[in-house]
Formats: C-alpha cells, structure tokens, sequence
C-alpha cells in the first residue's frame, strides 16, 4: 500500500513570515474606525502630492479591504484627476490580471473587490509610471511582506526597474525586520499617513 504523501515542511523563512503576518494582522484588528479614516486622508494626500503620481498618466493601485490602510479616497481623487488608474484581477492561478478602474467595483473571491471592465493581461501592469501595492510590513531596505500567495512577487517582476514601486502601511508597521526568500520584490518607497519615504535598499 503506498504511503501517503507528506505535506512540505514549512522553511525557516515561511514560517517566520507566517508568524510575522499573525502578528500584523492582530493589530490591525484593534485599529479604530476614526484612526482608519485619519490613515486613509492622510496617506491620499502625500500619494496626490508625490510628483511621480502629479506627473503620472497611468498608476497602478489596488482596492483597499478589511483593516488594510484605506485607498478608496485615493482612487476616486486619481479618477477625479483624469489619471488612467490600473487595478488587480486575481485569477485563479493566483496571478493578477488587469483592468481600468472606471468607478465600478463588485466583490471577488477573498473578499476582494475587482474592476468590471475588460482585463488587460498580466503584462499590464508594466505600463504603469508608478505602482502601488498592499502588504503588511516592509523593512527599511524595501522588503515587503505580503499575505503569502505571491501574487505581487509575480506581478513586480513585470515592472521596470526604473518605475517607483510603493507599499502602502500603516506607520507602526515600516521597519520591522522581513523575512525573505529569492522569490520575494523588493519596493521602492514606503508609503504610510506619516509620508513618502524611499527604501535604503533598490531592486
């Protein structure tokens, strides 16, 4: 009778990164309604004022759910400019797809909220002047944690290296200490209610 087959064992650095998610996560959990309304104007406003965004026809971004530091003021502001706004699509290979942001969202799988208009391929994505993305730390040096999937490591690899690449927190969590591993994409700024900052470390 053949033996059943064993489920991988976790690495060092997964299961550091799983410990650090819990973690995040639990906070995030505690936020007031009032500190998430504080976090979503302010981090609009540095994001409206970043002149790579004054100076962008296209930004990539995301649509922010559950406790996440909140974006939707900053995508109705981008639509409001006349800025081209990208948003993901998750597909069910977990890579991301693509789609213009007209002001129309329906809820997805994960409790995602998604474009309805017509994907624009994986590939879109390298099109953007600046990119914006989810997670939930980053190191000073621009490692980011995400919420383990690898969506974003994957669609990262898409992006010109001379493209901005933000990650989106709350202040408290900037300059923890990331595990990684060789998959993982660095970003470029860190983006949270307290301002724009650059990473110490470059892709």
């Amino acid at each position: 009778m053949p033996t059943p087959a064993q489920p991988p064992v976790p690495s060092a650095g997964q299961t550091a990164k799983r410990a650090l998610r819990e973690q995040v996560l639990a906070a995030r959990r505690l936020r007031s309604a009032a500190d998430s309304e504080a976090a979503e104007a302010a981090i609009a406003d540095h994001v409206l004022a970043w002149d790579v965004v004054r100076r962008a026809s296209t930004v990539a971004c995301y649509v922010s759910v559950h406790r996440e530091p909140g974006t939707r003021r900053l995508l109705d502001a981008l639509l409001a400019g006349g800025t081209r706004v990208l948003l993901p699509v998750l597909r069910p290979d977990l890579d991301l797809d693509w789609a213009l942001h007209d002001g129309d969202l329906a809820e997805a799988r994960r409790g995602l909220l998604e474009p309805t208009g017509p994907r624009l391929g994986v590939d879109a994505v390298g099109g953007a002047d600046v990119v914006l993305t989810p997670g939930l730390a980053a190191s000073l040096a621009g490692d980011r944690l995400g919420y383990g999937a690898g969506c974003y490591d994957r669609a990262l690899a898409r992006v010109g290296a001379d493209v901005p690449i933000g990650i989106v927190l709350h202040d408290d969590e900037v300059g923890l200490v990331v595990p990684t591993e060789p998959h993982d994409r660095r970003v470029t700024h860190l983006v949270t209610p307290s301002g724009i900052s650059p990473s110490a470390g470059r892709r």
